[in-house]
């Protein structure tokens, strides 16, 4: 079947996104356009576009959430045997892209991942509702499963065995960090001439570099 969707399009608008006016340091930035996108967007201004890379050298991308950013790097967390897991064990870099469309804006984010402390994992895991920390026990994530009666019965067996009691972090499930090397703002403008501004980190003395981009 073929569909034609060459009209669907929109005209981008926004504040000029000016050199001048960005910062030396793009995390900076990145919290700026955060707190706005959180303000702004109706849902889940914290979800992002993951891609990975598999051992064959495939792509692979998925939506998760960010749970948390400094300037050691971007962190969110996953089950480590999942497809992503697995992948990010063999290729430890990855790419990210926030789009948030209530304000015409894009962030690309690429770098190595690094494992988050024990410590970190299990803080994170705490502040979780109780069902979702029982999910991390009853979702094998990204194995071959008979049908959703399959999750029921997980379900039922975790909730009984845990009633009336702190559940604990699986040592299967746990946070991950993305060290940027790459951070690229995205400002949508009117007939595409959109404004780009990129930074990349710097060899040996950890500063950026800051350029601008053609649309």
């Amino acid at each position: 079947m073929t569909r034609n969707i060459s009209d669907i399009r929109r005209d981008y608008e926004g504040g000029h996104l000016q050199e001048s006016d960005t910062p030396n340091e793009p995390l900076v930035l990145f919290d700026e356009w955060f707190t706005l996108a959180v303000e702004s967007e109706e849902d889940d201004a914290n979800a992002m576009t993951l891609a990975t890379v598999d051992s064959q050298g495939r792509p692979h991308a998925r939506v998760v959430l960010l749970k948390g950013f400094d300037e050691q790097g971007m962190v969110f967390f996953t089950n480590y045997h999942s497809h992503k897991g697995s992948e990010l064990t063999n290729v430890p870099f990855a790419a990210m892209v926030f789009w948030w469309p209530s304000l015409s804006r894009q962030v690309r984010i690429e770098g190595r991942v690094e494992v988050v402390s024990a410590e970190e994992s299990d803080e994170y895991f705490t502040s979780r509702p109780r069902g979702s920390q029982l999910g991390a026990w009853i979702a094998t994530q990204s194995v071959v499963i008979p049908g959703r009666s399959w999750i029921e019965e997980r379900q039922k067996r975790f909730e009984q065995a845990y009633e009336g009691q702190d559940i604990p972090r699986p040592i299967h499930w746990g946070g991950y960090r993305l060290v940027p090397d790459m951070l690229e703002f995205w400002q949508g403008q009117p007939s595409r001439l959109h404004d780009r501004i990129r930074y990349e980190r710097r060899d040996g003395d950890g500063h950026w570099n800051r350029f601008r981009l053609a649309p």
